[in-house]
């Protein structure tokens, strides 16, 4: 468990200890064994404030160096509890210069406090950037643009510091505090709601699952989930075994969030082991975007920790060591595919030994023991695979293979399965969120267990029996299998979604299925805590998107791949953004989803999250009093969506865009265009009208 700070006590206490005395308890706590640069900052720090806070030594008011903030994966320099107000203090030794992104960090620390930090929630909040050596101030004292008591960040170099301390306390009429006004603090129950690419850098930071979930019960589930797949995994190397786990949960719980804590503690466990005494683990998705984001945000901490340590390690080498254990599923895929003997006859499967030499333990499977297939219902049926393998992939330039015999799902075991030592598979399992066609959905994972591979150890979640996973029939597929074994820790029971709208999910429910009374309902009942509003105008509600941004919060623009005619509002859906880029660069950079530029659709976000976004709502999918209209645009027109699937795929893309912001979202319906056929004002006012009667507020 990570400590919560390096350094706590009283100002006086602060104050009368000697400089080696302070250093030695900070250096004591610090596990990662600081480089010089550091340990320099912390003894200028020192130096300074013990001069700052000379004017409060006989009032109770705490310090602490080092607080941690696990869902930024990050300490706050100093924190000073005084007078009733928390003070945000980062320090920059030696700098002359006030950074943009120092400025976004202290201000990050000041809203993770206000939002996840009990103790903090009614406190007054005051971010401070210390540059020591800067030239100018900015000691203006103001809120920020949303009444949460929250200043903006105030600018001091060491010699101001002080003045300022004593400015903010004169403005807010701060009295001396009592020690039980912040006896709880430290040690507050903190309760994030981190984002899948800040939880993954949390835990690659070896922070745990429960210091970076909200809840306490979802911290204990995850931990309790991830340990039991450890110890399948540890048995199975034991006893020589092959063993396959089914995790479900409710949406939200962090079902991925096992997956990725299973591959990374797996991974850094055997890091320092012998390459060829590696027992590995990989996390692969079909979601190529996830994969990419995740992958850079890892490869970026780990190029940091290295140059921490002292170490050269330039991003690409990084990069290629995050992809041992994250990866895209059909790159895994394909590497397997290459080793088979082609043709195939008699419908069997068999390895070429021209293309694939056998190792002594691994044989001709790949080199990770353990393998995490997230979103695992997703995979493709037989016959989508086989369609897809005899043309040559989707645009035809893969070799072509006919005649497959396999579902996705029994490939991918067949593929384990021919490890001469021991496998476990974990299938991370939701429900009800197809956006695809040809997938084959988690029955057809436990038919290959029944009828190809009868030894392997199955272990599933209780709930995996439960309607919406296989439509109900995975009691009646696992009867007879008597290496099944059902478990309540394969089941995530507590959401960990967003902290502003827990029932978002349940208020879109409602709006897709035009249940208009519900729907109103759930909005009055989050609309206070969580921003939803509607507009005409595009710049308006980019407008909207700035202003509502603080620190280093996300936002950008979502649409529908099927937004065909949102071009005249330079909305081209045919026009892939670079997703890393998208989710990781900042407002400078054109390719950011901060520049407004550039929109995602389903398949970019899916699985991601921003902290705000623009949802702009063309005519693909629109509101009549008799039911949603679905349209797709081919060649100069709009053609009726009469599949069923396809209509049910496009109303799950409209899920996902609705639910991927975390503080707040505006939709924008556009108000077409009289003279433009493909975009006639009646395509877009039954939207706009129908979202406007739940009572959602136009600006």
């Amino acid at each position: 468990m990570t400590n919560r700070y390096f350094y706590k006590a009283t100002i006086q206490e602060f104050i009368n200890a000697t400089k080696d005395e302070i250093f030695g308890q900070i250096a004591l706590r610090d596990e990662g064994d600081s480089v010089a640069e550091q340990k320099y900052a912390w003894s200028e720090e020192i130096d300074v404030l013990k001069q700052v806070l000379a004017p409060w030594k006989e009032e109770y008011a705490e310090i602490i160096f080092e607080y941690s903030i696990p869902r930024l994966g990050k300490r706050i320099d100093t924190v000073l509890l005084l007078r009733g107000i928390v003070f945000v203090i980062e320090f920059k030794a030696g700098q002359r210069d006030y950074l943009q992104s120092d400025m976004e960090q202290v201000m990050d620390y000041a809203l993770d406090l206000k939002n996840f930090h009990q103790a903090s929630h009614h406190c007054v909040i005051v971010p401070i950037l210390v540059a020591t050596e800067a030239k100018t101030v900015s000691h203006k004292l103001a809120f920020s643009v949303y009444d949460d008591k929250i200043y903006n960040p105030l600018l001091s170099n060491a010699d101001t510091l002080q003045e300022l301390i004593d400015r903010v306390i004169e403005n807010e009429n701060a009295q001396p505090s009592k020690e039980s006004d912040f006896a709880q603090w430290v040690i507050s129950r903190y309760s994030p709601t981190p984002t899948i690419i800040e939880a993954a850098s949390a835990l690659y930071q070896s922070h745990s699952v429960e210091d970076i979930t909200r809840h306490e019960a979802a911290g204990a589930a995850l931990e309790e989930t991830t340990q039991f797949v450890l110890d399948v995994i540890q048995k199975s190397k034991q006893n020589g075994e092959k063993s396959i786990c089914f995790v479900t949960g409710v949406p939200g719980a962090g079902k991925t969030l096992v997956g990725l804590n299973v591959a990374i503690q797996q991974s850094l466990k055997e890091e320092n082991a012998p390459e060829e005494e590696r027992n590995l683990a990989v996390y692969l998705s079909g979601n190529g975007p996830l994969v990419k984001v995740l992958t850079a945000t890892l490869a970026k901490d780990k190029q940091r920790k290295e140059r921490e340590r002292g170490n050269k390690c330039n991003i690409t080498d990084a990069k290629r060591e995050v992809s041992q254990f994250i990866q895209i599923i059909h790159r895994y895929r394909s590497n397997m595919l290459a080793k088979i003997k082609l043709p195939i006859e008699n419908g069997r499967l068999e390895i070429d030994e021209t293309k694939s030499v056998a190792h002594k333990t691994a044989g001709h499977g790949e080199v990770e023991h353990v393998a995490i297939f997230d979103e695992a219902q997703r995979s493709w049926d037989l016959e989508h695979l086989a369609g897809w393998l005899a043309k040559g992939g989707s645009r035809g330039g893969m070799k072509k293979v006919p005649d497959f015999p396999m579902s996705e799902a029994e490939f991918l075991i067949w593929s384990l399965d021919l490890r001469k030592d021991w496998a476990v598979i974990v299938c991370l399992v939701g429900g009800g969120q197809e956006i695809n066609t040809g997938e084959a959905g988690i029955g057809e994972w436990i038919r290959a267990m029944n009828e190809t591979f009868p030894d392997w150890k199955v272990y599933i979640s209780k709930h995996l029996t439960d309607k919406e996973y296989a439509e109900g029939i995975v009691a009646e597929l696992v009867a007879n299998n008597k290496n099944v074994q059902q478990v309540e820790q394969l089941h995530l029971a507590v959401s960990m979604r967003s902290f502003r709208a827990e029932k978002l999910s349940n208020f879109v429910h409602h709006v897709l299925d035009r249940n208009v009374e519900q729907a109103r309902a759930f909005y009055q009942e989050f609309k206070d805590r969580y921003p939803l509003y509607l507009t005409r105008d595009l710049d308006r509600a980019k407008q909207w998107l700035e202003q509502k941004a603080r620190g280093s919060e996300r936002y950008g623009i979502v649409v529908s791949s099927q937004a065909y005619r949102l071009k005249p509002l330079a909305i081209d859906v045919r026009l892939q953004p670079d997703v890393e880029h998208w989710f990781l660069a900042d407002k400078t950079d054109v390719r950011s989803s901060l520049f407004l530029e550039d929109a995602a659709t389903e398949f970019d976000i899916q699985g991601l999250e921003l902290d705000w976004t623009c949802l702009v709502w063309d005519g693909d999918f629109r509101y009549t009093p008799s039911g949603w209209d679905h349209n797709a645009f081919k060649g100069s027109k709009w053609n009726k969506i009469r599949q069923r699937d396809a209509q049910m795929y496009q109303l799950n893309a409209y899920r996902v865009l609705m639910t991927r912001a975390r503080q707040g979202m505006i939709i924008c319906v556009p108000e077409g265009n009289a003279n433009d056929h493909t975009r006639l004002p009646e395509f877009y006012d039954g939207t706009y009208e129908y979202l406007k009667s739940i009572g959602i507020e136009e600006i």
